[in-house]
């Protein structure tokens, strides 16, 4: 199953994913006489600020230059050693990240060795952050915040595919939570592309309501409602871009208006039209926080 651009990850609920930072944060500084071989039980990011480095992973080549990224599989063999240039930092942190409680997700895709941050001009900062507050011998919550941001940014510029191979290889409940994982983001990649659900639901090995009720369980919705939750996800965004409510209807397939508004306010918790609202107030200044603006309340 390929990507669908910056929605890798957009059908899994938040709670579903459970991430824990395995140690301390590796702070990178190394100068020309670095070098390191090794190995690690579970999965390690690698982000590079300054300076360069070249690898081997696996016998595989790979190096790294500021903006740049590189996950190192749990058990993967690697060498590593400082390039030409300035004094190379960073970050390394070793993590595990399981979906549903007991699957791991980054075993279940392919991705890139190293990947670019396109927008390292909005991570970087981040990225930095991370760094300086990180405590010699601890991790701590907000780490568990900033590191999941600077994950999930990976993984999008990272994905190929996920691995069908997994389902395979795996066997009850494991099986069936990543089949709801990739249902969820197959859904969620197009809610609005006819036929999405018989092309989400069509091949599964389960019995259609036994997988329906699994589904909900896991995320929330029936699959048919995680589908129109998504497409009205989408219509927050277009509403927000400044389209009508009958505009935003016709893009997002609702022939009705008013069966749209109803649905919207269903799922959304307030009318489309007040959602329009309150946008364009927020914009102008007239609402912060909830609050009015003007002359008798600055």
């Amino acid at each position: 199953m390929d990507k669908t651009e910056g929605l890798v990850l957009s059908g899994i609920p938040a709670d579903a994913l459970s991430l824990k930072l395995s140690r301390s944060t590796i702070k990178m500084r190394h100068t020309a006489t670095w070098r390191v071989e090794k190995s690690n039980e579970v999965h390690d990011l690698v982000v590079c600020i300054s300076g360069n480095a070249h690898y081997e992973l696996d016998g595989e080549p790979a190096s790294l230059s500021p903006g740049e990224a590189m996950l190192i599989p749990a058990g993967a063999r690697f060498v590593g050693r400082m390039g030409p240039g300035p004094v190379y930092t960073g970050f390394a942190q070793h993590f595990t990240l399981d979906l549903f409680g007991h699957v791991d997700l980054i075993s279940q895709m392919d991705l890139k060795r190293t990947a670019r941050f396109s927008r390292w001009r909005v991570i970087e900062p981040l990225v930095r952050h991370y760094r300086e507050i990180a405590p010699a011998s601890s991790t701590t919550l907000a780490q568990y915040h900033i590191f999941m941001v600077i994950l999930i940014e990976f993984i999008e510029e990272a994905f190929i595919r996920w691995r069908e191979q997994a389902l395979v290889n795996s066997a009850g409940p494991d099986a069936l939570s990543l089949h709801i994982m990739l249902t969820a983001s197959l859904i969620a990649g197009n809610p609005f592309k006819p036929g999405i659900l018989e092309d989400a639901l069509g091949s599964l090995p389960y019995n259609p309501d036994y997988f329906r009720r699994a589904f909900k369980d896991r995320i929330g919705y029936t699959p048919a409602k995680f589908c129109e939750f998504k497409r009205l996800e989408q219509a927050m965004n277009i509403l927000s871009a400044g389209h009508s409510v009958k505009e935003t209807a016709a893009i997002t397939g609702y022939p009705d208006v008013y069966y749209f508004s109803r649905q919207f306010k269903r799922y959304i918790g307030t009318s489309p039209s007040a959602y329009r609202l309150l946008n364009r107030a927020r914009e102008s200044g007239q609402f912060i926080d909830g609050v009015s603006r003007g002359p008798e309340n600055p």
